[in-house]
């Protein structure tokens, strides 16, 4: 079944919108280590800042965003690609909203620019992954219109598919798909 895809939520009118460049790789390091609170500590913060390379930004800025606000400062990203591989799908790799700009909609409106963006390019499918302990991240998927992929087990609150060591060993990861 195809889901339609609205057309792109407004940004508010104080924030800017534009795609990343190799410049903006501090400020996003920054946003990885300290917008999510503590989690994980050090290694949590580096674990993000590792995910997250300079090469997405001289790479596939063309269909990654970031927000900005007036003064400059970051206020969203989203990096995406489209698959080398799947020309049917498109990849959401990495999203952050500022902790003081969560639920103003700009997440959603970077999603629906991405949506957007992948279908302009031919594409039917949008996916992504995300840690199984962070239920705030797939919560989020699920009302954006993504669906669950079958995993190789539950996790231990029998409710969600978990795909083990599906990004190392210990490194455990719930996967998602949107069709376009």
């Amino acid at each position: 079944m195809t889901q339609s895809t609205p057309a792109p939520g407004p940004i508010p009118d104080e924030l800017s919108l534009r795609h990343p460049v190799a410049a903006d790789h501090a400020r996003l390091q920054g946003a990885l280590a300290d917008w999510w609170g503590g989690l994980g500590g050090e290694a949590g913060a580096l674990q993000r800042k590792l995910l997250v390379p300079r090469l997405f930004l001289q790479h596939f800025a063309d269909t990654s965003f970031l927000v900005e606000r007036p003064d400059g400062t970051l206020h969203a990203f989203l990096i995406g690609f489209l698959s080398q591989t799947d020309p049917r799908t498109a990849y959401i790799h990495f999203v952050g909203v500022c902790p003081d700009g969560k639920r103003g909609g700009v997440g959603s409106a970077l999603y629906e620019r991405f949506f957007a963006r992948a279908r302009e390019a031919g594409r039917t499918q949008v996916r992504c992954i995300t840690s199984p302990n962070n239920r705030d991240s797939i919560a989020y998927h699920t009302r954006m219109g993504f669906r669950l992929e079958p995993g190789d087990r539950i996790d231990d609150d029998g409710a969600v598919p978990v795909h083990t060591d599906y990004d190392g060993p210990g490194l455990d990861r719930v996967s998602f798909v949107r069709e376009l």
